[in-house]
């Protein structure tokens, strides 16, 4: 009995057959040239498209902080190379000022008010709005029409008008509300109050429009699912609506939360430099300004500027650990697993 053995090909006899791998598997010197030069590619393509705005980060952000966590060890009056050292003391008075923990406070009063005001508020007008209602549009441009006014003019309109003689307490006095008139910039009981409404009315329109997003985002068959199966409308809402709605709301938080932290504008347009720490509605941006600035005192304030910097940074990165880690979790992947 003989066996037929299949004639080897001419390649294979002269053994100049093309190879697309060694040995063991691992990938010819061809194929790793090409895989090199994929990567580098890459590179280019990262450096070209990247860089310009990493030297925008470099030369507005890092550099100037750079320098002014330098000026800070100084007692420098903003002119001429500082000489005068003093090392820790700039931060050690920043700590130690009572005016300083007093302007922290109403920072965080900013922060926490801002957040039990504006987000429900937000909530229930994105709802509302997210209904199909005659002059829909119409309603969500008046809104978010003070978002987009300059600081400036909303500073100068609001303190005209909340004048001891202004638009507001002429009005209560001729509806016969003479009794709620008030001095609503210069009480420093009130006053606090009136800055928080103030940055309500402007910013509330920003976090409806970006509610309004997040629920254009929610498929309409849960909706109409959980209606078939009997529930409410505001069971859906509680069910359905909001946790969908949450990963929105937290970001919107973090923005409400790092714009209060760095307040400064609307305090300095409506209550001037001087006014607001009499009045109560003075920040840390506005104790920067008036004690580094306007004192002549430019290591001080550079200092003080740290403080606001670290103060945010630790903030944003505690947020970001623990309430936005879920969010951000599904939206990177591991190396390994791609």
């Amino acid at each position: 009995m003989t066996t037929s053995v299949a004639p080897r090909s001419k390649e294979a006899r002269s053994g100049t057959g093309r190879r697309t791998g060694g040995a063991d598997g691992s990938p010819s010197a061809p194929a790793r040239r090409a895989r090199k030069g994929s990567d580098v590619r890459t590179r280019v393509e990262i450096a070209v498209l990247a860089g310009p705005a990493v030297i925008m980060f470099v030369g507005f952000v890092i550099l100037p902080v750079a320098l002014a966590a330098y000026y800070g060890f100084y007692r420098w009056q903003g002119y001429g190379t500082p000489t005068d050292f003093v090392g820790l003391q700039n931060y050690t008075v920043i700590f130690i000022d009572p005016a300083f923990r007093g302007v922290l406070w109403h920072n965080l009063f900013i922060v926490i008010g801002s957040l039990i005001v504006q987000g429900p508020i937000a909530i229930v007008v994105a709802l509302l709005l997210n209904q199909r209602i005659r002059g829909r549009g119409l309603i969500r441009v008046l809104i978010f029409v003070p978002y987009v006014i300059s600081e400036v003019i909303v500073g100068t309109g609001w303190s005209l008008m909340l004048q001891s003689a202004g638009a507001v307490n002429d009005l209560l006095q001729a509806v016969g509300l003479g009794a709620l008139r008030a001095d609503w910039l210069s009480n420093p009981d009130i006053a606090i109050w009136t800055l928080l409404g103030i940055i309500s009315w402007k910013y509330i329109g920003f976090a409806v429009i970006l509610f309004l997003a997040g629920l254009q985002s929610i498929p309409e068959e849960l909706f109409e699912a959980a209606q078939l199966d009997g529930a409410s409308y505001w069971q859906i809402q509680r069910r359905i609506t909001l946790p969908l709605l949450g990963p929105t709301i937290r970001i919107w938080a973090f923005l409400s939360i790092i714009g209060s932290l760095q307040l400064f504008d609307l305090v300095y347009i409506i209550w001037g430099q001087y006014i607001a720490s009499t009045a109560g509605t003075s920040t840390m941006a506005t104790y920067m300004v008036a004690n580094g600035r306007l004192s002549g005192n430019y290591g001080y304030g550079n200092a003080v500027a740290v403080v606001i910097f670290l103060i945010s940074l630790v903030v944003a990165l505690v947020y970001q650990r623990f309430v936005l880690r879920r969010d951000t979790a599904g939206a990177l992947t591991e190396k390994g697993d791609r």
